[in-house]
């Protein structure tokens, strides 16, 4: 610590490190871990898989909730946000993506193994942190005025992903008309093969796709995460309904705009669902942090309060919530707030029912 060595324990998955020297309230210190190891794949209370998890042509990193400490040590909550850069070393012929813009790609090893070197400038909670390694189909684009685009797929589903991935700069121009500027420096995918990944994630800037997932519905859920979830992150896990909700809804808005499909007509879908009212999704529990109330009840949330406040303070609502608490974090009472703040109305009732009560609701 501040080029001190310093005493540490580990005790399971918890590092302590101690500086010689107290560290004084609101001073500032730089600490370095030094670790090696074999990184792991982590099983979550629901049965998936995350952390370090094999492919077949190499390796991917996911982390949420809790598969980024599989592979390298940190804070591992998602209030606690950083800059990162990432730098590995692969065998020659493979390529190593993680997020943000890759400043250099250099031979190691005497030729044999190539390092890539990546920067992520903004903010980033640790487990929107990935590495993805395997023989990949890269492209890049660097359109004027846009958003540059690195796109790596695994080269046996490149073909058939070639649709999707072309329309990723059209999506991202719809959802900046909705949610306001985009918020990264960069935007791309990964996308695996179907076998070696089974769900999509928002990973920051570059979000991982299994190929039979690589649709315009994912493509519009995840890239909406770049603002919620990624940009305007949770004070803790159980404010996740706040990435889900509107990641969702992102799909019902899509919807409306591409396929003239109301978003009504979702909402009344999403109602007679059984298990979107399994709990309120304010309050999911440990062992299904991320069950379905947290996506469709989350989703209908949202539409009561387009229903009650209108279309025109909805959707101010959509850009100035992004925008107060972009790079940082939020909590479901920061979120009531804002709502009630900006459009004038008490909506008690409104929280009550679909945000925190118990059940179905009487239908709308």
């Amino acid at each position: 610590m501040n080029g001190v060595p310093a005493g540490s324990g580990r005790a399971g998955d918890e590092l302590t490190v101690r500086p010689r020297e107290a560290i004084g309230d609101g001073s500032t210190f730089r600490t370095v871990v030094r670790y090696s190891g074999s990184p792991r794949s982590v099983t979550d209370p629901d049965g998936s898989e995350e952390g370090w998890l094999r492919t077949e042509d190499g390796a991917i990193a996911l982390g949420e909730p809790q598969g980024s400490m599989a592979w390298f040590p940190g804070n591992h909550h998602p209030s606690d946000k950083a800059a990162y850069d990432i730098t590995v070393t692969v065998p020659k012929g493979l390529t190593a993506v993680s997020n943000g813009e890759l400043r250099s790609q250099r031979p190691a090893a005497g030729g044999s193994r190539t390092a890539f070197a990546w920067h992520s400038p903004e903010p980033m909670s640790s487990y929107l942190a990935t590495v993805g390694i395997g023989e990949y189909d890269v492209r890049t684009s660097r359109p004027a005025g846009g958003i540059p685009e690195f796109t790596a797929v695994d080269r046996t589903v490149a073909a058939r992903s070639e649709k999707v991935r072309a329309r990723i700069p059209e999506v991202l121009e719809w959802a900046q008309k909705n949610f306001g500027p985009y918020p990264f420096s960069s935007t791309g995918a990964i996308v695996e093969r179907a076998d070696d990944v089974d769900y999509a994630l928002e990973t920051q800037t570059r979000p991982v796709y299994p190929a039979g997932a690589f649709n315009e519905e994912f493509l519009v859920h995840e890239l909406a995460h770049q603002w919620y979830g990624n940009s305007v992150s949770p004070k803790e896990w159980k404010d996740v309904w706040l990435n889900e909700a509107f990641a969702t809804y992102a799909e019902w808005l899509y919807d409306e705009d591409f396929r003239g499909v109301p978003a009504q007509e979702r909402f009344e879908k999403e109602f007679e669902d059984d298990g979107n009212w399994a709990f309120p999704p304010s309050a999911p529990p440990k062992d299904d942090l991320l069950g379905a109330p947290v996506y469709g009840r989350g989703a209908m949330v949202l539409h009561k309060i387009r229903q009650t406040v209108g279309d025109d303070a909805f959707f101010g609502l959509l850009r100035s919530w992004a925008q107060k608490h972009r790079h940082g974090n939020a909590s479901t009472e920061d979120f009531t707030a804002h709502v009630e703040e900006r459009s004038g109305e008490d909506l008690t009732e409104l929280w009550e029912v679909w945000l925190h009560g118990d059940g179905r609701p009487a239908k709308p």
